[in-house]
């Protein structure tokens, strides 16, 4: 135990003197489509927390959606976790078997909640016909829906700083043993016990107590100190904590990666919950997985839940741009946007992100299933501030966007049409003009906008302008038959001199033609939201 400690301490300090430089950015070094080429890649997540088709599967209904998307531009979709879940609608992040995909009858039933393997295979298949790759979110970091349950010693620990015991070691009754009977040894004869856990939550089952509890015994090498430090350590988020540590638990897991993207068709991965992963594994995962396969260009895009930038920038030198993250200091200042209406200032809407701290280890997004009204990690972005978000994310031309189903497709959680056809419309602008050079004119509180010159080709880029100024029916004293509108004048080269712009989405913003020096003075109308293209471009 001491030599552990004395080990882990000298680790930590080799690991904060060699990760103190930035790797190289990654993703220019990885798979953001399968046609590869210079065409604007697109992410676009194809869940919602409580989504399901009154008519087929979900996988089913991703398969029947797959030229839509193809032909919006998406090349990239993220699907919910394939795995067998602990409960028959459990959405698979309460995993019970990362190698039952829809299979074997565990759990009261063959299919997940999202369909059959057999459903999963078809769906992945028609969209890599369409020229689109599907990302498979991993579970890695727990399991829930334990067969049995198991004696063992372990310590009670303060729930607000895991490092504090607050008792001694006892005996308790926990649900800890994974027996499979249902998939028996196929693809994987592991079966999980008590000693491939670091520790579990809220249950003895033996004196019906709640608690945080670290299991303890001969084998038991206690929390990673390779994980997030909030709580004191934070390896312990929910379900049965798995020991990332273990030779047998990394034996699994590293043939899991490889198994499942090979079995299933997909090219990357969603990492969940890495705050809590021993990271020394998950970059030793995302390696081996790289290695198997001979893929060095692997896409993986990690969930460190955050809107703290100085703690987010520490994982990104040590996964050694081999791990996109999703910018969540960025959908962070969205939803404050949002909140804050006129009185948030627009210049400062891409301070501490990762987008403008590292624009080439970004993913950024607007919002995702746990972002919802109702849900853990609430902060929902209204439809007030949506489609400015959604246009500086698909449409500024730096880090790598990600469309969320809620605010596209027809739901009952949190959808908004207006949103979703205008967003349409933007993916479909990201498609085919936000090419070429930007420049950003970030110059006024509630106005802000940026050009994109075009390529040359027939991709001629656009002019965009985001406001969040009081709308007229909000301002005393003034006729909203007037519509006040922002003006910003914008340099769009000598190229396009002479050109004439139209409006994506105001009927009455009329033609602006560029004057012969290149520049032009593009509207937008107060709260609102405009994108200029050229007006002999296609519509």
């Amino acid at each position: 135990m001491i030599w552990d400690v004395l080990t882990n301490n000298l680790l930590l300090a080799w690991e904060r003197l060699a990760f103190w430089r930035n790797p190289p950015p990654a993703l220019p070094n990885m798979r953001l489509s399968p046609k590869g080429g210079d065409e604007n890649p697109l992410l676009l997540q194809f869940f919602t927390w409580e989504c399901s088709h009154p008519q087929m599967s979900w996988w089913k209904h991703f398969e029947s959606e797959v030229p839509n998307l193809a032909a919006l531009g998406v090349t990239q979709v993220w699907l919910p976790p394939p795995n067998k879940a602990m409960k028959k609608q459990g959405q698979g992040y309460d995993a019970y078997d990362l190698w039952d995909l829809g299979e074997f009858y565990q759990k009261g039933t063959i299919a997940t909640r999202w369909g059959t393997k057999e459903e999963l295979l078809s769906a992945i298949a028609v969209a890599n016909a369409h020229g689109i790759d599907v990302l498979v979110d991993a579970v890695l970091n727990h399991k829930l829906g334990a067969d049995r349950p198991e004696k063992f010693m372990a310590v009670p620990v303060d729930p607000e700083n895991r490092l504090k015991d607050i008792g001694p070691a006892r005996e308790i009754e926990g649900w800890t043993a994974f027996d499979f009977l249902g998939r028996g040894d196929k693809y994987s004869s592991l079966k999980w016990t008590h000693e491939h856990f670091t520790g579990r939550l809220d249950w003895d089952h033996r004196t019906r107590t709640k608690g945080v509890y670290r299991i303890a015994g001969p084998k038991q090498r206690g929390w990673s100190p390779w994980v997030d430090t909030e709580l004191g350590n934070y390896d312990y988020l929910l379900g049965i904590d798995i020991d990332h540590r273990h030779p047998e638990v990394r034996k699994d897991l590293m043939a899991w990666g490889s198994w499942v993207l090979q079995t299933t068709g997909a090219a990357g991965f969603r990492l969940d919950a890495i705050k809590h992963m021993d990271r020394r594994f998950l970059l030793s995962f995302i390696k081996h997985v790289r290695e198997i396969l001979g893929r060095n260009d692997l896409f993986s895009v990690a969930e460190y839940w955050s809107s703290n930038i100085d703690l987010i920038k520490p994982y990104i030198r040590v996964f050694e741009g081999l791990v996109t993250f999703f910018d969540v200091p960025l959908h962070y200042n969205f939803h404050d946007a949002s909140k804050a209406g006129s009185s948030y200032d627009l210049r400062k809407i891409l301070d501490r992100t990762i987008l403008k701290y590292r624009p080439g280890d970004a993913v950024t997004f607007v919002d995702n299933h746990d972002t919802q009204i109702g849900q853990t990690l609430e902060s929902w972005v209204g439809s007030n501030f949506k489609l400015q978000a959604y246009a500086l994310i698909l449409l500024y031309g730096e880090g790598h966007p990600c469309v969320f189903y809620g605010d596209l497709y027809p739901n009952q959680e949190c959808y908004d049409e207006n949103v979703a056809q205008d967003l349409r419309r933007l993916m479909d602008a990201r498609k085919k003009y936000a090419y070429g050079p930007r420049t950003k004119y970030f110059q006024e509180m509630n106005c802000i906008g940026f050009v994109r010159r075009g390529d040359g080709t027939e991709r001629r880029g656009c002019a965009v302008l985001i406001s969040n100024a009081d709308s007229p029916s909000k301002q005393e004293g003034v006729d909203a038959g007037q519509a006040p509108v922002h003006t910003i004048r914008m340099d769009m080269g000598l190229s396009n001199a002479g050109a004439r712009y139209r409006s994506l989405f105001q009927s009455q913003g009329g033609i602006i033609e560029v004057g012969a020096d290149g520049w032009a003075s593009f509207t937008c109308p107060f709260g609102a939201l405009q994108v200029w293209v050229k007006d002999d471009a296609e519509s």
